[in-house]
């Protein structure tokens, strides 16, 4: 079988891009999962199906290798009335912290 460059690059893309895709779904999950539970330590209730990913950067990690920073926000209620947002940050699949807005408590 003849492979020429242009093939070699295709394939290394598709590679690249089911790499990362895999990468972004398991980090999507381990963002719920710590939302739920910090939602479940807080007494709220965390609304499912509102992860989503609000930004993607570069950073450092504490040896100096490079990883991916995403920043995850999730909505929750305390009544049932009122929607807040929090926020779930991690570095490549590790969570870094987990913040909620300031909301009311009933």
């Amino acid at each position: 079988m003849y492979f020429d460059i242009t093939s070699i690059l295709w394939l290394t893309a598709f590679a690249v891009v089911i790499f990362y895709w895999i990468h972004a779904v398991r980090s999507k999950e381990i963002a719920v999962k710590a939302a739920e539970k910090h939602c479940e330590f807080m007494q709220v209730q965390f609304l499912d199906q509102t992860v989503f990913l609000k930004k993607l950067n570069f950073k450092r990690y504490g040896d100096g290798r490079l990883g991916f920073m995403r920043e995850y926000y999730f909505e929750f209620t305390v009544s049932g009335e009122d929607r807040y947002f929090g926020r779930v940050f991690m570095l490549g699949n590790r969570v870094e912290s987990v913040n909620l807005d300031p909301h009311r408590i009933h």
